[in-house]
């Protein structure tokens, strides 16, 4: 449906016009006796081509396609914005609320985009990397935040721990294999974070002994599919070892 609604869009303006001109060389043709002066419905079928084209541009210009081909369900947003009214939810992901507070896919960020993730006790992100560089602030709670040791190696090897609480803030850098946790029995950890070049790409591993050529591609990452759309999400098969 998409792609005829675009293939409309871009043949009915281009043939109105067609015909337009072949108008005003009929209209020409029949009048070569005249002078070389445009006619008043020569003008008219001039400015009638006119108007398609300029309708043509402006249905392109906001038809907003991102990168993967899928389109972009940006919206126009507020100055200012209540958290409570931000949507979250747990993306099939047992004890963790994520939200996107601004978001490429569906804000229309450029450079950075902003989550608010809250982990249950006990529970963890995947052992992944990504192609941007990452910021958290950890606003309450406690747990472990763990790195691996070697990025020049065949797989990530035994992880580097660190302790993380209230107030603390680490990065992580470009295709650093990681994964935080929440070690605690009771309480939540609840992370501002903010990526670089988003959407995010995850290269996700089964265990911190799993080859970097092994890792499992997603993209779009389960909290773009709604904008970004799951008919281009790819799949171990297309990961390029290239990206490393």
């Amino acid at each position: 449906f998409e792609a005829l609604s675009l293939c409309l869009c871009l043949c009915l303006p281009l043939s109105l016009c067609a015909v337009c001109c072949v108008c005003v060389c009929v209209v020409q043709v029949g009048c070569s006796a005249r002078s070389a002066s445009l006619t008043e419905m020569e003008g008219m079928l001039l400015i009638l081509g006119m108007k398609a084209f300029l309708s043509f541009f402006t249905l392109i210009s906001e038809w907003r396609i991102v990168e993967s081909g899928s389109i972009n369900c940006t919206a126009e947003l507020p100055a200012v914005r209540d958290l409570k009214d931000i949507p979250q939810s747990n993306y099939g992901r047992p004890g963790l609320a994520h939200m996107t507070i601004f978001g490429a896919a569906n804000h229309g960020m450029k450079e950075v985009e902003v989550w608010l993730q809250t982990y249950a006790p006990g529970t963890q992100t995947p052992i992944h990397r990504h192609s941007c560089e990452e910021v958290f602030l950890v606003l309450k709670g406690k747990g472990t935040v763990c790195l691996s040791p070697d990025t020049s190696s065949r797989f990530p090897g035994k992880p580097n721990e660190f302790e993380i609480f209230t107030n603390s803030t680490f990065t992580i850098p470009v295709n650093s294999v990681h994964q935080v946790k929440n070690t605690e029995a009771v309480g939540d950890l609840q992370l501002l974070v903010i990526i670089s070049r988003p959407p995010m790409k995850a290269f996700v591993y089964k265990d911190w002994y799993t080859p970097h050529t092994a890792a499992r591609l997603i993209f779009p990452y389960f909290w773009d599919e709604e904008c970004l759309g799951s008919s281009q999400k790819l799949s171990e098969n297309d990961y390029d070892f290239d990206e490393l």
